[in-house]
């Protein structure tokens, strides 16, 4: 989904939140004008049904913005879609938790709930004060008649999210759900799969009702399962990603007690440029190549414990490799991150390795069969 980011620009930030705005709107609002022009009504009326459906999606945000402060998950920004909208997460932990299937199940049913509801709540107001309108004649969106096509896009935008069609909310659930039996990268495959039939479905209807809103979302539905097929897949295997899948085994330790002469000859042989620092069987913590030179240079030979990090995260070796990535980037980042099995060091990442590894991953992935 990062194309769709890239194609978007900023509308405000609201309680800490940065809201941006996909420019496939601006196409819907040329849509909407040149349909009012086909059916009679003025441009006026078409913009305004373009902001019906703006805020028909702005209703359902809203919804699950609420919803994710609740959940105690901090959101970062907002990418309003004409389906809905994408969150992106201001800490690494809420990002972990937002993705769990339960967590992913709860996010999902706020949304349509929240413009079913309001979509009925403007059919009782409808009934009320104007009872002479008929909410149930078609065509159910239409720029002639605003207030029965603000129930019918609140309606309508529920009702398809509820389908198991990736971006849709629906979709998101069919792959949690699917990912507990199958594994991540299946899941994904399922679900972009199975959301272009879905697209083509809604158009299929959309052409015989007609209406020219499911059409689009028809559309929008297939370009978005495009994209994560594209994008979303490579994604899940890097997900499936373990620690010990691509650290290095093969590595040089530096005592604590060592000098940083000593330290800068064993260097001499490695082609590792950090080294985890130890005292005894413990770990205690990390000194680069290039911090023993620069303390060699500053004051002369000492100890390496006078130049080591002893901040530094760790991880175990069935972590997730994003997950863990993402963990150690939310802080300051790492020069090397320590594999840990019980208290033993089994292995190391550095931006050095993880480079080659990824490399290779992706290569790999790209040589196997399609399952």
């Amino acid at each position: 989904m990062v194309d769709m980011r890239g194609w978007s620009f900023p509308i405000g930030r609201f309680l800490g939140v940065d809201v941006r705005i996909h420019t496939f709107f601006l196409l819907l609002l040329g849509l909407s004008i040149s349909y009012a022009s086909m059916t009679g009504a003025t441009g006026a009326r078409g913009f305004t049904l373009w902001v019906l459906l703006l805020l028909a999606v702005a209703m359902r945000e809203v919804a699950r913005a609420v919803g994710a402060a609740w959940y105690g998950l901090d959101l970062r920004s907002i990418l309003l879609l004409p389906t809905g909208g994408l969150f992106s997460y201001a800490t690494s932990e809420a990002t972990e938790k937002a993705e769990t299937p339960e967590m992913q199940k709860r996010m999902a049913v706020i949304g349509p709930i929240a413009n079913i509801g309001f979509g009925l709540l403007l059919a009782a107001i409808a009934l009320t004060v104007a009872p002479e309108v008929n909410l149930v004649e078609r065509p159910w969106m239409s720029p002639s008649h605003l207030l029965r096509a603000a129930v019918w896009m609140n309606l309508l935008l529920g009702l398809v999210n509820l389908l198991p069609a990736s971006p849709l909310d629906g979709g998101r659930v069919f792959r949690g759900e699917f990912a507990k039996t199958k594994g991540g990268i299946k899941s994904s495959r399922a679900a972009t799969r199975l959301g272009p039939a879905i697209a083509v479905g809604l158009m299929i209807i959309g052409f015989l009702l007609p209406n020219m809103w499911l059409i689009m979302i028809g559309g929008f539905v297939l370009i978005g399962a495009h994209m994560e097929d594209q994008g979303l897949l490579l994604q899940t295997d890097v997900d499936a990603v373990r620690m010990r899948d691509v650290m290095l085994t093969q590595f040089s330790m530096l005592s604590a007690s060592d000098t940083l002469e000593d330290a800068l000859q064993r260097s001499v042989h490695t082609l590792q440029d950090v080294f985890p620092v130890v005292r005894g069987a413990n770990l205690v913590g990390a000194v680069s190549r290039q911090s023993i030179v620069d303390a060699l240079h500053a004051d002369g030979n000492g100890y390496v414990q006078g130049v080591m990090t002893r901040s530094f995260q760790t991880a175990q070796p069935d972590d997730s490799l994003v997950k863990t990535l993402r963990r150690i980037m939310a802080g300051k980042g790492a020069q090397m991150v320590p594999v840990l099995e019980g208290d033993r060091i089994v292995g190391i990442i550095t931006p050095q390795n993880l480079a080659h590894s990824m490399g290779l991953l992706n290569q790999r992935r790209k040589m196997r069969p399609q399952e």
